[in-house]
């Protein structure tokens, strides 16, 4: 795929890289990067050849800052935001990507870019790495998961505090609280990113989605069925079904 203006699409080795690309405004998440971002992302969903994502931000500066406020408090109408929401919702189409997602991050990590970063199974993060969901302040609301991924990651305290003070945590407090599974220099950054994708693509990739889906579905589920769905899971593996079953 190419052609794309705000976001790079590269595919190698069973691993697709998706790079925000608009370092001249700290990649703030725009309505066209919305849009090819859910081409892109509805590609990779029907693309068995990969077998894991990994998301990071073009330049030196961030990862995304956020939404490109130019654009998104100009808002449309409420019957217009809902027809969009119906055909391209980006955020639910990040929820049901079947292959593993790592957001390799460095710079500011604000408002949708850390929605994005939620949304990723595994984050690596440069020293630099500052998260924040500064909405509140700017008299919104996150509209792009945060209520939601905040808390089941950093739990419910921590996250009423930074999504009603919009306070901003760095890389070491992101690392203590399970916000970032690493810390690695900028430098060493993607190649990291990428060697962890590799060891996922050398594992069984119906196994890995099937893994991915037991615990991410598991989350809502009572633990008896919890429990259930990972026996069913466990025996369809075993039993060497199609991915995606």
């Amino acid at each position: 795929m190419s052609g794309f203006e705000t976001v790079i699409y590269e595919k190698s080795d069973a691993i697709a890289f998706v790079t925000l690309n608009r370092p001249q405004s700290l990649n703030a998440f725009s309505v066209r990067m919305r849009d090819e971002l859910f081409e892109i992302l509805s590609a990779i969903k029907a693309d068995d050849e990969v077998r894991v994502v990994v998301f990071k931000g073009a330049g030196e500066r961030a990862f995304c800052a956020g939404a490109d406020l130019k654009e998104f408090l100009t808002a449309p109408s409420a019957i217009k935001a809902r027809r969009i929401r119906a055909v391209r919702d980006l955020w639910r189409l990040f929820l049901g990507m079947p292959q593993p997602l790592i957001a390799a991050l460095h710079g500011y990590v604000l408002g949708s870019g850390m929605e994005i970063a939620l949304f990723c199974d595994l984050r690596i993060g440069s020293p630099d790495v500052v998260f924040g969901l500064p909405e509140v302040g700017l008299g919104i609301l996150p509209g792009a998961g945060g209520t939601q991924t905040l808390p089941r990651i950093l739990g419910l305290s921590g996250a009423m505090d930074m999504l009603m003070t919009g306070r901003r945590m760095d890389a070491e407090e992101a690392l203590a609280k399970g916000v970032l599974n690493e810390i690695v220099s900028f430098g060493e950054l993607y190649p990291r990113a990428k060697s962890v994708a590799g060891r996922i693509t050398a594992c069984d990739p119906v196994v890995i989605r099937y893994a991915k889906q037991a615990v991410i579905k598991g989350l809502d589920m009572s633990l008896d069925q919890g429990l259930e769905l990972e026996w069913r899971l466990a025996r369809l593996a075993r039993s060497g079904p199609a991915a995606g079953e």
